[in-house]
C-alpha cells in the first residue's frame, strides 16, 4: 500500500540568512532535557563542534544568547536554555502548529480528488 498524498512543511526563520528552524529547536529541547550541549548533539547524531557552530551562528544572527554554558570542573559543566531562547522556541512551535493546521485545511480543499479514502 502506498502512503497517501500529504503535505510536508519545513518552517525556517530568516534574517539575511537562515537563523532558526526545526533542527535548532530540537537541539534546544535536548539541551533542556540533558542540561548539556554535548549530550544534546550526541542524541541527534551531531558532532559537538557542529552543534556549537549552529548555536553560535544563530546567536550572532538573532542578537541574543540561546544558551548559558558553564565549563567543567569538579561538578562538571552544563548548559541551559536562556529565557529569550525559550520564548523564541515557544513562539516558533505555536507558529508551526498554526501553519500546519491551516495547511491541512487548505490541502484538503485543494487536493481532495487526489487523496485516497
Amino acid at each position: 500500500m502506498t502512503t497517501p498524498l500529504h503535505p510536508v512543511l519545513s518552517i525556517r526563520l530568516f534574517r539575511d540568512e537562515k537563523c532558526f528552524g526545526s533542527g535548532v529547536a530540537q537541539l534546544l529541547h535536548l539541551v533542556d532535557e540533558h542540561h548539556s550541549l554535548r549530550a544534546a548533539a550526541q542524541t541527534m547524531g551531531m558532532a559537538y563542534s557542529k552543534a556549537w557552530t549552529v548555536i553560535h551562528r544563530c546567536e550572532d544572527i538573532l542578537g541574543f544568547p540561546l544558551l548559558v554554558c558553564s565549563t567543567g570542573g569538579r561538578h562538571g559543566g552544563g548548559a541551559a536554555v536562556t529565557p529569550e531562547a525559550r520564548s523564541l522556541l515557544e513562539a516558533y512551535e505555536r507558529y508551526c502548529q498554526r501553519l500546519r493546521q491551516s495547511a491541512e485545511t487548505l490541502f484538503l480543499e485543494e487536493f481532495r480528488e487526489w487523496i485516497s479514502d
